[in-house]
């Protein structure tokens, strides 16, 4: 149903893609696995036509329809509700229906004698087949039973889509695209953003889902439930493993145990291969077998070992002592059009303490923490500062709102702070940016390196308080 031949892309001196081929077949449920910066995102925008092909050839089947949820969230119109949003994954049905009320209206005015009159009725025929063939009768609940699935409230569907949270919104993008019924769904982790009832219920949904699916996710146990197949990008290569996940990482280290192998058994032969070169480069009698010992090594095809997930390694600067007490909060109040969030809310927090907040998604984690960042006010109570503290605050979607004409080192450069640039070179490389890395355009970086980005510049400006909202999406 798609397939992608010859596949090739560079960015600067690194190959993202070499030459890659790969198809999906109908009803494949596929895991896209890789190391950050590997190139999943690319290639699962490419499979959704949203980046084009310049090196290779992507080819789909006749008809088949796609329904792609990215990482950035869209934009919605405004004036628009909840259900009435939601009801644009039937935009084609909806137009049948209005152009048949059209033709049926026609019908009324036009006498059957009339010319036009059986290209009317033939129109009507074709119409409304088709509508018999699509959703449209029920579509009102089949919109309220994936909006519940994913979370949302029946006093949610008469609000403004654009009342919503980044969080929210994503599920709404979701359910419009679970909605459309599409013939391969690709999903960039799909679950973010997901409380567990909503995370069982989509797991639930896409086990029942006829079509095929390539899907992006840092959730192991998701994957496992889902996918019959894993797809492994490495080195800009795509290597095709049967199974889920767990029967992925099996697999691999089997086939590592035999690239291990070649891999040193190659690497004594060349550096046995270079003694022989060395030891009789200058002796004239030689001179032949070393130029063919020499022309072997150019014909050989060098083995490399598959690239591994490093670990972010950092220490955190050195920052300014605060007071014994860091926070109080007194009293607290704050709504939203008339729905309280929280009411009287008091807390304090001491020196070293480390708070971690809890609730269902909605219930006003992402407001309280705004809140104490300053970004938002609170419509009564006092909050209180200690002595000395500073503040660094991580956003939910604080990735997005990155630059992208930069690249990653003038990220780090423009952020206020006493690092030279060695030193913010080696704050990058801590953060698994390094050589050429570093000289990358933020626009072109993947989700997971977006989130490491936003996390380095976070940390070069020191701080006694963090204050995190989902700190490892997309990590």
């Amino acid at each position: 149903m798609l397939a992608i031949n010859q596949l090739s892309i560079q960015f600067g001196s690194k190959h993202l893609f070499k030459n890659v081929s790969v198809r999906v077949h109908p009803g494949e449920k596929i895991g896209l696995v890789g190391v950050n910066g590997a190139g999943k995102s690319t290639l699962l925008k490419i499979m959704a036509g949203v980046k084009q092909v310049d090196d290779g050839v992507l080819a789909r089947s006749k008809n088949v329809s796609i329904g792609y949820l990215p990482q950035e969230i869209a934009t919605f119109a405004p004036g628009r509700t909840l259900f009435d949003e939601a009801k644009t994954a039937f935009a084609e049905a909806l137009a049948l229906q209005k152009e048949l009320d059209q033709v049926n209206h026609a019908l009324g005015q036009v006498p059957p004698e009339d010319p036009g009159f059986v290209d009317l009725l033939h129109r009507q025929g074709d119409l409304q087949h088709r509508l018999d063939q699509s959703d449209i009768f029920t579509m009102d609940s089949q919109i309220e039973r994936i909006l519940l699935g994913l979370g949302f409230t029946p006093s949610d569907f008469g609000k403004d889509s654009i009342s919503f949270s980044g969080g929210w919104l994503m599920r709404l993008m979701l359910a419009k695209i679970l909605l459309a019924k599409p013939d391969l769904l690709l999903l960039h982790e799909p679950t973010n953003h997901l409380d567990i009832e909503s995370l069982t219920w989509l797991e639930d949904f896409l086990k029942n889902h006829r079509g095929a699916m390539v899907m992006i996710s840092h959730d192991r146990a998701f994957l496992d439930n889902l996918t019959t197949v894993t797809w492994e990008i490495s080195l800009g290569e795509l290597t095709v493993y049967k199974g889920n996940y767990s029967k992925y990482l099996v697999d691999k280290e089997n086939r590592m145990i035999i690239k291990r192998a070649a891999y040193e058994n190659q690497q004594a032969m060349i550096e046995q291969t270079m003694k022989f070169v060395d030891r009789f480069r200058s002796k004239a009698t030689k001179a032949t077998q070393v130029q063919s010992r020499l022309k072997q090594l150019d014909k050989i095809e060098m083995i490399e070992l598959d690239e591994t997930e490093n670990t972010i390694a950092f220490r955190f600067p050195p920052s300014p002592a605060s007071g014994r007490t860091v926070l109080e909060v007194e009293d607290m109040s704050k709504q939203f059009n008339g729905q309280p969030v929280f009411r009287d809310l008091s807390f304090s927090l001491q020196r070293g303490e480390k708070l971690a907040v809890l609730g269902v998604n909605g219930a006003g984690k992402s407001t309280l923490v705004k809140i104490l960042a300053g970004l938002i006010t609170p419509d009564s109570g006092d909050i209180r500062f200690g002595h000395n503290v500073t503040i660094s605050y991580f956003g939910q979607h604080q990735a997005q709102e990155l630059d992208s004409r930069y690249t990653v080192l003038e990220t780090l450069s423009h952020v206020d702070n006493q690092l030279s640039v060695t030193q913010t070179r080696s704050l990058l490389g801590a953060f698994l940016f390094r050589g050429d890395d570093v000289d990358k355009k933020v626009g072109v970086l993947s989700g997971g390196e977006k989130s490491r980005v936003a996390l380095a510049k976070m940390i070069a400006t020191p701080a006694n308080l963090l204050i995190l909202d989902e700190p490892t999406n997309h990590l």
